[in-house]
């Protein structure tokens, strides 16, 4: 009668996931909801949802998320299926590879940029499959 059932995907979406300033952590990190970080990771993200690099945050290492907004520093490659955007306190070096792309004006990005208008299944497969269109 009162059985408490597992939170599903959507459930989740409204919560957000945080690393705090002065955390560094070493690894890789999977998330299906979204994430703030402004601690240091070293190693691997992924992400179902949007991925925030706060000002004080850094990764090296690779992405792949649904979104995401970078204020911090980040050394690696990203793939982002719909809109990155870069703050302008933002320090980008690497590789990206993206659906939407926006940098605000002060940022420092110096990278590899494909922009890819129908990346679809990144998340679950690791790499871009592009949908044909009729």
């Amino acid at each position: 009668m009162f059985d408490k059932k597992p939170k599903s995907y959507t459930d989740l979406l409204g919560k957000t996931n945080r690393i705090v300033e002065g955390t560094t952590i070493k690894g890789d990190i999977s998330s299906p909801a979204d994430f703030r970080l402004d601690g240091h990771l070293i190693g691997n993200f992924e992400c179902k949802g949007k991925l925030v690099i706060g000002p004080a945050g850094s990764i090296n290492g690779d992405i792949i998320c649904k979104n995401c907004d970078i204020e911090g520093k980040f050394d690696g490659k990203i793939q982002v299926v719909e809109l990155l955007n870069l703050k302008s306190k933002a320090v980008i070096h690497g590789e990206v590879i993206c659906g939407k792309l926006a940098v605000e004006p002060g940022a420092e990005f110096t990278a590899t940029c494909t922009m890819k208008a129908n990346v679809k299944n990144l998340l679950s497969s690791g790499q871009p499959v592009e949908e044909k269109t009729a």
